[in-house]
């Protein structure tokens, strides 16, 4: 794949969850670890019980149907633990990611991130996952007051390159954000992730590539 970057690109932006780390998994398991935490046994189906409701909406519906004496802003507390735990102790990076970005490194190509996620979250696992020194910069949706459904924390990423989109590398697992990264200019690569297995022929059609594993 390396070969790709021989020419016309000239830096790269990295999305972080799904993209450089193997953090998916986490935000569909919460409630699970969450209750075992209490000596509780989850039901079967409680990752999409949980999957359309907010924290504050989880944490209801774990103290209410699992009787939970803690109260609900006791029990959001303890998710955010859990959360806090899995960046801090537990994330690792996704097979191959370390020695590519090493391979970007080497042909001087210069790369930030733009995430979705929490800064403090994400330095804690780039540091102990030994990769932040990879990167001139991290910018994120909630610092930008933005999503990826547009195209400023993009734009925003590429300017601090002092590069055009046009020879700017994105790399993304999800279907929305490779859409408005490619819709802006941007040289998209999806990258395959357990998340979005079902939106695998959608991203693999409107990415110009597609990467299975780094």
């Amino acid at each position: 794949m390396l070969k790709n970057f021989s020419g016309k690109i000239r830096g790269a932006i990295f999305d972080a969850d799904g993209a450089l780390l193997n953090s998916m998994h986490i935000w569909h398991e919460l409630g699970a670890r969450y209750l075992k935490s209490l000596g509780l046994v989850p039901e079967k189906n409680l990752a999409a019980v949980l999957y359309p409701m907010s924290l504050e909406q989880s944490s209801a519906y774990l103290q209410k149907n699992y009787s939970i004496k803690n109260s609900v802003q006791e029990i959001r507390a303890g998710i955010l633990k859990i959360i806090e735990d899995f960046y801090f102790h537990e994330v690792e990076l996704k097979p191959g990611v370390k020695n590519f970005l090493e391979a970007l490194n080497e042909k001087n190509i210069p790369m930030v991130i733009a995430t979705s996620g929490d800064r403090e979250l994400l330095n804690a696992a780039l540091e102990r996952n030994e990769i932040k020194k990879f990167f001139s910069g991290v910018f994120t949706c909630s610092e930008l007051g933005t999503d990826k459904r547009d195209s400023k924390i993009f734009l925003i990423c590429s300017e601090f390159l002092n590069l055009l989109p046009e020879v700017t590398a994105v790399f993304e697992d999800s279907f929305y954000a490779i859409a408005t990264a490619k819709a802006a200019g941007f040289i998209t690569f999806g990258v395959e992730d357990e998340s979005n297995l079902n939106d695998r022929e959608k991203i693999s059609g409107l990415a110009d590539f597609y990467i299975k594993s780094f």
